[in-house]
């Protein structure tokens, strides 16, 4: 099993992300072959918290254009994670 830092890269910092705290929903962008109970896993020892339900989807890249050589490229595929806290749980890291 991988490290639970190399499972979850980093928060999602959008206004629809800060909108499903209120609901104890926190949005992570993870590694793209992490599973669900691996996310879980690490998620709980991260944070020390207790996880309800994580749903997780695949987000295609963009396709981009460089204006300068017009070359078309592509932005690279994430993995997010949706990951649902027990009542009474919060993450400090997305506060203030």
């Amino acid at each position: 099993m991988r490290d639970p830092r190399d499972v979850i890269i980093r928060p999602v910092v959008s206004e629809k992300s800060y909108g499903l705290i209120e609901q104890n929903v926190y949005t992570f962008v993870v590694h793209k072959d992490a599973a669900k109970p691996e996310i879980r896993a690490a998620i709980e020892s991260i944070f020390d918290v207790k996880v309800t339900s994580v749903n997780t989807l695949n987000r295609k890249g963009k396709s981009v254009r460089n204006r300068r050589t017009g070359k078309t490229g592509k932005r690279a595929d994430r993995k997010r994670a949706l990951v649902t806290l027990a009542a009474g749980d919060k993450i400090e890291l997305f506060e203030g």
